[in-house]
């Protein structure tokens, strides 16, 4: 994945072709990356696995590699043909290698949803760090789902007799308008790509918060007991799962990520309120120390004083 992209970072400038009013390669440049990433984590979380989980994960993790590179060689395929690879049924062809990538998206999210549950089952050392990994996956499994709200037919596809684009990254206006650099998200209106890569990224987002916490420890002695880094960690996955939620609701409803109205921004300040309050709570509750409690000595006999 890592060469891929930066083939297809070369293909961005030395082909002028665009789709959607963006370079053709833009897409295979951004897939790679994000399977690149996606595929060390999921290698990292195999990793936690231990005994006969650890062979079943093993197993887990070919399904996922099997499936990603099945999915970006339609997306590069595509790309070279000049066609559009998501949502295409302009051609047998094309609806057949849509249908393909939907089934390897699918099987993707099945086998990360098997590691999540496997995850929740294996024992780990640092609780902090377990209640990152897990709640990581279970947020990104939520991000995950939002790419199958893409798939539905907008209203102005279900109006068409034979439709040749069935579903949309955006909500509200069509595809391939204004957009965010790099991301290409609307600026114009919803767009779903926006939940489905916040929540994706807790699977990076809240393990390297729990190593934050961690390093942090070294310098506030408060960090060093794990009931309060674990708490920490709980309200930070709470945070992304509700970010998550939030991005994709504003998105269902045709509103741009850059543009959000008075209802977005009260319900964004009572997410960050709660948040600061847990974090607040997660610091200043009682923390017994997890470590282990220096033996107590048992107390002198009182002398009676008669008897000095």
């Amino acid at each position: 994945m890592a060469a891929l992209a930066l083939f297809a970072a070369v293909g961005i400038f030395a082909d002028d072709r665009t789709l959607l009013g963006v370079p053709i390669w833009l897409k295979p440049f951004k897939f790679s990356l994000s399977i690149a990433v996606y595929g060390t984590t999921i290698a990292w979380m195999l990793g936690l696995l231990a005994g006969r989980r650890s062979r079943f994960g093993w197993w887990l993790g070919t399904v996922v590699a099997g499936a990603m590179l099945i999915e970006i060689a339609v997306i590069v395929g595509q790309a070279a043909r000049g066609r559009q690879s998501h949502f295409n049924f302009q051609t047998p062809l094309d609806g057949v290698l849509y249908n393909v990538m939907g089934a390897t998206i699918a099987t993707a999210w099945v086998a990360t949803l098997i590691l999540a549950i496997l995850l929740l089952m294996q024992r780990m050392p640092d609780r902090a760090n377990a209640l990152a990994v897990r709640l990581g996956i279970i947020v990104a499994l939520v991000g995950m789902a939002v790419g199958f709200l893409m798939t539905l037919p907008t209203d102005a596809e279900l109006a068409q007799d034979d439709p040749t684009i069935i579903g949309a990254h955006s909500v509200g206006v069509a595809d391939g308008g204004p957009g965010l650099p790099l991301v290409n998200w609307s600026t114009t209106g919803g767009d779903l790509r926006a939940g489905h890569f916040i929540g994706m990224h807790a699977l990076q987002a809240l393990p390297l918060f729990a190593l934050a916490l961690t390093l942090l420890a070294r310098r506030f002695a408060r960090l060093r007991n794990d009931r309060v880094r674990t708490r920490l960690t709980g309200v930070a996955g709470l945070f992304h799962g509700g970010l998550t939620v939030l991005v994709t609701w504003q998105a269902l409803r045709g509103q741009s990520l850059v543009h959000p109205d008075a209802l977005t921004l009260a319900a964004a300040g009572a997410l960050l309120v709660a948040t600061a309050a847990g974090a607040a709570w997660a610091v200043t509750a009682p923390a017994r120390s997890t470590g282990s409690p220096e033996p107590v000595r048992p107390a002198a006999p009182a002398v009676p004083v008669e008897a000095v």
